[in-house]
């Protein structure tokens, strides 16, 4: 069985599994390949298996009934989803690849046999649901208090990593990609972008947002 490689750090809340426990639970499920596009899992749906992420990215995502999304969280090598069915529960939200994906599945009956006999394993799920948590709160407080560009720099801060001494946020993000991930249109984030641009504070290169100086604190 594949280990998966080291994700790249993306997000503070972010915590992985060390390569041990990964080979471990990997070898408890079987792999399969989905091209990009593919929705793993539905809103609502009783399935109770957990996805690792072998190769690949996918998305976190709910949808509402006007066709709106709004994007969670994304994952990527060495990371794992679906574990919030272990109670017994809906699936909470649904995911989708974003590119050519591998991942190992992991039934939802194997994963409590693993967790009964690696404590180590039980203690990583506990810190990845306190970091769901934290998130989730965030996420609240953000909505009720930060207008749209607060919310939009802010993701843009916390993607961010340093590349040959700038900031670029490695992944491909559409404009569409962030009115997801701050619950705002499309329209409304063009027109951010727009005056960002015109005011020299980001670029795009290769598909790739480069923040190129400080924010400003206000839009």
């Amino acid at each position: 069985m594949t280990v998966p490689a080291r994700p790249p750090v993306r997000q503070p809340a972010t915590v992985t599994l060390d390569d041990d426990l990964l080979r471990a639970i990997s070898a408890r499920g079987g792999q399969r390949n989905f091209p990009a596009h593919s929705v793993l899992v539905n809103e609502d749906d009783d399935s109770d298996s957990i996805f690792i992420v072998v190769k690949g990215s996918v998305k976190v995502y709910g949808g509402g009934e006007n066709g709106r999304e709004v994007v969670y969280n994304t994952h990527g090598p060495g990371e794992y989803f679906g574990e919030m069915t272990l109670d017994g529960g809906r699936r909470s939200a649904s995911v989708m690849t974003l590119e050519p994906t591998t991942c190992v599945i992991v039934s939802g009956a194997n994963v409590r046999e693993f967790l009964a006999g690696h404590p180590d394993f039980a203690l990583h799920l506990i810190r990845k649901l306190i970091g769901l948590v934290r998130r989730s709160t965030d996420t609240v407080k953000r909505l009720a208090l930060d207008d749209v560009y607060t919310r939009v720099s802010k993701v843009l801060l916390e993607l961010a990593c340093e590349q040959d001494g700038r900031l670029v946020v490695p992944e491909r993000m559409t404009q569409q990609d962030i009115a997801d991930r701050v619950g705002a249109s499309r329209e409304m984030v063009s027109r951010i972008f727009k005056q960002l641009t015109q005011g020299g504070y980001v670029s795009v290169e290769r598909k790739q947002i480069v923040l190129l100086k400080k924010l400003p604190a206000r839009w």
